[in-house]
């Protein structure tokens, strides 16, 4: 009893009874209107045909209309005029035109040299995979630039502490999910440290990830202690779309000529210091470097769309980078909701990457459930004989979407893709893999969330010398990895009726 009085309390319990009684309101108004007034319902008919002609019409993935079609066709007017409220988000336009008008200030610090002009000469293949990353959100492809990666959420975190220590102009810090705790802690003393000695620190957070995890406004704790910060997306209890657009990005950039990314968040689970689901498995990357330069034009753009305080960009980007001695091309990606990015960057990074194996492809992703663009893609790889591996979790963070993820073993094998899941816990790292010469590591999963509903980020490679790293680390992994058979992949009864039904609607969410 105690704990479901706790539960009560919590900004989740109460944002969500506010939002249920909005959509009851909506049933009781459009219930009563609809049965006492005939012109209301010669009105609601017209409303109803007109929004389902412009679902069926409208140039989107058939499997983004159907669940609205089965929402409308159950919930008659009252599904159409759910639709549009979800649609016609003002707050949403508002914050993409602002966004919009922040990317293209940030441009002219953008410029691309003729690293793009050599790929093309040495690999098109390549060359076409960095000039789509280009085209696409406007972030060059860079030379200059050492990657180191980090199999570990440990590893990750040792570095970054000794890299803050190293700060000398500014910090800038991006994440999800932030918890005060064993990591978050000691970090929050050295930007503490550093703001005392007039180095410039900037922390974002999305609202919605820390929302079991932060005080409602521990932005405030924060700015008191002189380290300028700003919640993403804060959350209101109101029916809007704008609740999907989380800030999934992990980003840390120290000076302009240092940055990290991938899928590690701040808290305490991320390095295995407080066990959830077994062994917590994830990666990330450090870039030293000129390839920096576009991680800190990504934060800018977040800043400046969610901040009243505008930064200049000319102050933090273009740094004075030291010739570095490393082989390879790397191109960092942004992507978010379509008002926003023209294109799903991190959906067609990866198709780029599938279209382009020849020998192999290797992936960890948390969760499978993705279109059926992709999930064709890495049928047909497999079956044009691309030896195609992926390591889910053992050990899931969320049962049903687990469930979600393994309806999609069957299809997979059958064409030949062999699947793995992390025997010790639970794998985090969004990594691909691709013979030898690519390779991506960031924050986007194979789910819809993160290829539609997002903000996200993430690092492409081409014959950098991490990418050896990252073959081993997916090889040892997958020795202590269960091959999931066949006969194993079939769910079975109500998890599979669960399962089949969400996958219907889960593009929504």
């Amino acid at each position: 009893m105690e704990k479901i009085l706790k539960f009560m309390k919590t900004r989740y319990f109460i944002s969500g009874f506010i939002i249920l009684l909005e959509f009851a309101q909506l049933l009781i108004v459009f219930g009563l209107l609809y049965k006492y007034s005939i012109i209301m319902s010669i009105l609601g008919l017209i409303f109803y045909i007109g929004v389902f002609l412009y679902i069926i019409n409208k140039y989107e993935s058939p499997e983004f209309k159907l669940p609205w079609i089965i929402i409308i066709m159950l919930f008659f007017v009252i599904g159409a005029f759910i639709f549009i409220l979800l649609s016609g988000n003002e707050e949403n336009n508002k914050a993409a035109n602002k966004f919009k008008k922040n990317k293209e200030k940030i441009k002219p610090c953008l410029k691309q040299d003729n690293t793009l002009e050599k790929l093309k000469e040495e690999n098109m293949d390549a060359y076409l995979q960095a000039n789509y990353i280009k085209l696409a959100t406007d972030l060059p492809c860079y030379k200059n630039t050492k990657v180191t990666y980090y199999k570990l959420g440990q590893d990750f975190h040792e570095s970054l502490l000794e890299s803050l220590k190293e700060a000398k102009e500014f910090i800038f810090m991006e994440y999800f999910i932030i918890e005060e705790g064993k990591m978050w802690n000691p970090i929050l003393d050295i930007l503490k440290e550093k703001s005392e000695s007039g180095v410039k620190v900037y922390v974002i957070y999305d609202d919605f990830g820390c929302i079991s995890t932060l005080d409602e406004k521990y932005y405030e704790k924060l700015n008191k202690m002189g380290i300028n910060s700003i919640v993403s997306n804060k959350f209101k209890p109101v029916m809007s779309r704008i609740h999907n657009n989380r800030d999934h990005r992990k980003i840390t950039v120290i000076d302009g000529i240092v940055g990290f990314t991938g899928g590690v968040n701040l808290a305490d689970e991320y390095i295995n210091e407080k066990v959830v689901h077994g062994h917590w498995k994830d990666t990330a990357v450090k870039l030293e470097g000129e390839a920096v330069n576009s991680l800190t034009a990504l934060f800018l753009e977040t800043w400046n769309t969610q901040s009243k305080e505008l930064l200049n960009s000319e102050k933090f980007m273009n740094k004075e980078y030291k010739k570095i001695n490393t082989s390879g091309v790397v191109s960092i990606y942004g992507d978010g909701p379509e008002e926003f990015y023209k294109d799903n960057v991190g959906k067609y990074v990866y198709l780029n990457m599938l279209s382009a194996a020849k020998k192999y492809v290797y992936i960890t992703t948390p969760y499978l459930i993705c279109d059926y663009e992709i999930l064709n893609a890495l049928c047909i790889c497999a079956k044009k004989g691309v030896d195609v591996r992926i390591i889910t979790p053992h050990i899931p963070d969320k049962k049903i979407v687990i469930w979600m993820t393994q309806s999609n073993y069957e299809t997979l094998i059958k064409s030949g893709v062999k699947i793995y899941e992390y025997t010790p816990g639970f794998i985090h790292a969004k990594n691909f893999i691709c013979d030898d010469m690519y390779a991506t590591c960031g924050t986007v999963n194979l789910d819809y969330r993160s290829l539609v509903h997002h903000f996200e980020c993430g690092t492409w490679m081409y014959n950098t010398k991490c990418i050896k790293d990252m073959k081993e680390d997916f090889e040892k992994t997958l020795d202590i990895s269960e091959e999931i058979t066949l006969k194993k992949s079939k769910l079975k009864g109500l998890k599979k009726l669960i399962a089949e039904i969400l996958k219907v609607f889960s593009p929504l969410f």
